[in-house]
């Protein structure tokens, strides 16, 4: 993200946005936004101060948007930065970023410190203004059932390689999760790639890379197997523990 973002050089390959290099290139990154996992302010500013310069750095700025998430996430535009809780930097860059409105807007890791409803506000609004306002949104996070909905797109990073890279509904419709007797499981996995078991007894839930047809869905029903789609932490779990024990 930093690489992207021009805050970092690659030390190999390129890199382009929107066509162009962007470190150090101001037509690129008027066209960015990135809220960093760990992100800083001039700890003597208000709330206020932060969000007027948002509004003269970044040019889709949208005032009336960010007036309304400072409603929403009820952070107070008086107070100091330094003045500012763990959860309230979050909601601060969160505001940043949704309201900047910019063509690229990078999330990295920005609900810490924020309660469950105050995620699930942010997830919200997210979703209704790109519904909105079409951009592209790189959201970096490790709690993946949270996002599952949001995301269009899934590229999953493992030790520094790139493992997954896929449209996220493809991904999906690529397994599923058996669960059932051991044996009526067992050999409908043998139709398939095995990603994940647990066993408990005489039953089990598999998660099985496989196409499944209804007449094998019926099948399987009548063995006493209920499928499930994977979801994707599920998935991604799954891909990243079978590289691991591949590469052992």
């Amino acid at each position: 993200m930093q690489i992207l973002t021009g805050q970092d050089l690659q030390t190999s390959g390129d890199v382009k946005v929107f066509g162009a290099a962007p470190f150090e290139n101001s037509d690129v990154l008027t066209n960015v936004c990135f809220i960093k996992e760990s992100q800083t302010y001039p700890e003597d500013l208000r709330v206020k101060h932060v969000l007027a310069a948002a509004g003269h750095l970044l040019p889709n700025w949208d005032h009336t948007f960010a007036e309304a998430l400072l409603d929403d996430f009820q952070l107070p535009l008086g107070r100091k930065v330094k003045k500012l809780s763990r959860g309230m930097r979050s909601s601060l860059g969160v505001i940043i970023g949704l309201a900047s409105r910019a063509p690229l807007t990078l999330f990295d890791e920005p609900y810490l410190g924020l309660d469950a409803v105050a995620r699930q506000l942010f997830y919200d609004r997210l979703l209704a203004d790109y519904a909105e306002h079409p951009r592209t949104v790189v959201l970096s996070t490790h709690l993946i059932d949270e996002v599952a909905n949001l995301l269009e797109h899934v590229i999953v990073v493992d030790r520094g390689r790139i493992v997954v890279d896929e449209d996220a509904d493809t991904l999906r419709s690529r397994a599923v999760v058996a669960t059932g007797p051991v044996a009526a499981v067992d050999a409908f996995a043998t139709s398939g790639t095995v990603l994940h078991r647990e066993t408990l007894g005489t039953r089990t839930r598999t998660t099985v890379q496989a196409s499944v047809t209804d007449t094998t869905r019926n099948r399987l029903r009548e063995a006493g197997v209920e499928l499930e789609p994977a979801s994707l932490q599920e998935l991604v779990i799954a891909t990243t523990t079978q590289r691991r024990e591949t590469t052992k």
